[in-house]
């Protein structure tokens, strides 16, 4: 698959395009020894672009990327169906998703794609947002470097916003007890979940995601400790995304392995080894001569006896139920279901750990070491048949420990909806560890532009410029909410810039009634960890983009050296630019 800039040059690029052969020559001038000999610095593989042609195609580059993910910013964004050459499908308006899933070739714009990356890491949301502010200011830097503004002199106005937009971002906070406002993650939850697949189970999804939180937040000398993997998300198809719920404990994606195990038990005691219970094969290549069915049968025998005796290890330590993260032999299962003890093989290393976190139990490498002080406890271990069949664990020892059950009608729905839930969790821890919030519907972008054009007034010099075209880069929010709803972005940034030049700091586009309101009475927050994050990534990411005037690449590109077109760039196209037919197959 192809993407062509205006140009010609690519930024999604299919594998097996081939680069030009060209050399970069160097001619000794005219009196000089060896006159007219020419040196050659680069490869026949290497390609260079230097000076405003490098700089344009960078911020082409980084351009294309935010417009691949505005339309799906906002509660009222479209998604994206990403298709991949297997034919498998993603459909999502999730930014880091859709950027992540998508072949991007062109370096400078992958170095957007690490915005998206780093928002996600980070605070798990706004992706969309950074790379969206990230590809406005370089279109407001292309302008710029139109009026013969020297890129330097640009990164230097970026900074200085950057550094004052988030002052008054800290000052525009609202610093909330959680403890005494509990609504508040409620609303946060609903803000993030809003636009996605889940929406129409929000208020739910919502409260799911706030339950889990609190049952696994640690909050101990004033601090808030939170480790968002002591929350497993199981998914089911079958049922509409409203069915999902909330278990206390454990959810088990696996079935005993035996039919005749018990299928219930209560106060349990677990057992978690990290072996085999099956016979050890040889290491090195080994012959067995058999020469008669005596032989053989005590061979097996001795095998069985073997089997035989991993079982009596478990069972003389106590255990109730064994999960096993790698194989069970099926004469282990045999004897395992006799003594009246369950077992659950190749269980996840994850799920092996939150297992070991809820129950208190000791993974053992060995069955020799295993004793009865290396049991956990559970109060109700139950296989479930509800689609397929899992294991609950229930009642643990360590109640910080929960399990999201999260159903859809079809695959790509649930794994939407996960996203989504991960989404609303992430916002939610953000916003505990912080303790603070701020108003979203573009609000936010919209004040911080006010402010910021008033700064650079107070600035002398060329930077006065990047500044204010900062200030207008962060407008893009507001206006793209607006176009996303189907409103006129022209008028809803005069009602937004009129509101706030009148002190209504809160105000933003409530996208549901089409009207600029007050987005915190509206219940329509955000922490403000995610908006410091996406500012932070997006300004960083530009001003690395524009100090870049010279780019040499060299080598040939992975895949092969047969295809692709001929000329430009990188697998650039013959001719003018535009969109072959058929580009965006393959995305």
């Amino acid at each position: 698959m192809e993407v062509y800039l205006p140009w010609g040059k690519p930024l999604f690029q299919s594998s097996n395009t081939v680069k030009p052969k060209t050399q970069e020559v160097i001619t000794i001038p005219q009196g000089a020894q060896g006159v007219g000999q020419p040196i050659f610095i680069l490869g026949e593989d290497a390609e260079r672009q230097s000076g405003k042609s490098a700089q344009k195609n960078n911020i082409a580059a980084g351009k294309a990327v935010g417009d691949t993910v505005r339309t799906t910013l906002g509660p009222k964004g479209m998604d994206k169906m990403l298709v991949d050459s297997m034919g498998d499908i993603v459909v999502t308006n999730d930014g880091v998703t859709i950027l992540d899933e998508m072949e991007i070739e062109h370096p400078a714009a992958k170095m957007m794609v690490e915005v998206a990356k780093t928002q996600e890491e980070q605070v798990g949301d706004g992706t969309t947002t950074a790379v969206v502010i990230g590809s406005e200011l370089l279109k407001q830097a292309e302008d710029l470097l139109d009026q013969d503004i020297h890129p330097t002199v640009i990164t230097r106005g970026f900074n200085l916003a950057a550094n004052k937009a988030l002052e008054h971002l800290e000052d525009m906070s609202e610093e909330v007890d959680f403890d005494k406002k509990r609504d508040l993650l409620k609303n946060i939850a609903m803000t993030s979940i809003t636009g996605k697949s889940a929406e129409k189970a929000y208020e739910k999804y919502a409260d799911l995601a706030v339950k889990a939180v609190e049952a696994i937040m640690d909050k101990s000398e004033g601090e808030v400790n939170i480790d968002k993997d002591d929350v497993k998300i199981e998914k089911r198809e079958g049922d509409g995304i409203s069915s999902s719920e909330l278990i206390e404990g454990l959810i088990i994606d696996k079935e005993m392995v035996h039919a005749d195990m018990p299928k219930k038990l209560k106060d349990a005691k677990v057992a978690l080894i990290n072996t085999a219970m099956e016979v050890d094969e040889t290491e090195t290549d080994a012959e067995i001569q058999i020469s008669s069915p005596d032989q053989l049968e005590n061979f097996l025998d001795q095998e069985e006896e073997m089997l035989k005796g991993m079982v009596d290890k478990i069972v003389d330590s106590g255990a109730d139920i064994v999960f096993c993260q790698k194989g069970i032999d099926d004469i282990a299962q045999h004897y395992l279901a006799k003594k009246g003890v369950a077992a659950v093989r190749r269980v996840k290393s994850d799920d092996m750990e939150r297992l070991a976190r809820a129950t208190e139990a000791k993974i053992v490498n060995s069955l020799d070491d295993l004793g009865s002080e290396d049991l956990g406890e559970a109060g109700s271990i139950e296989e479930k048949k509800e689609g397929d069949k899992m294991i609950y664990v229930q009642d643990c020892k360590s109640p910080r420990t929960v399990s999201l059950l999260l159903t859809g009608g079809t695959e790509h729905v649930v794994d939407e909806a996960e996203r989504s839930m991960n989404d609303a969790l992430d916002c939610i821890v953000t916003a505990l560890k912080s303790g603070k919030i701020v108003a979203g519907g573009g609000s936010v972008e919209q004040e911080l532009s006010n402010r910021l054009k008033k700064y650079a007034q107070s600035e002398s010099g060329r930077e006065q410029l990047a500044i204010r075209a900062f200030a207008e880069a962060l407008e893009v929010v507001p206006r793209t909410l607006a176009e996303n709803t189907g409103l006129d972005p022209v008028d809803a940034l005069v009602e937004i810039r009129s509101a706030h030049e009148e002190g209504n700091v809160n105000h933003g586009l409530d996208v549901e009634k089409g009207k600029v309101v007050d987005m915190r009475k509206a219940g329509v927050i955000e922490p403000k960890g995610i908006k410091e994050q996406a500012l932070q990534s997006a300004s960083e990411a530009a001003e690395m983009i524009l100090r870049i005037d010279d780019v040499v690449s060299a080598g040939e590109l992975s895949g092969g050296d047969e295809g692709g077109a001929p000329g430009g760039g990188p697998g650039g196209m013959p001719g003018g630019g535009g969109m072959p037919p058929g580009a965006m197959g393959g995305l």
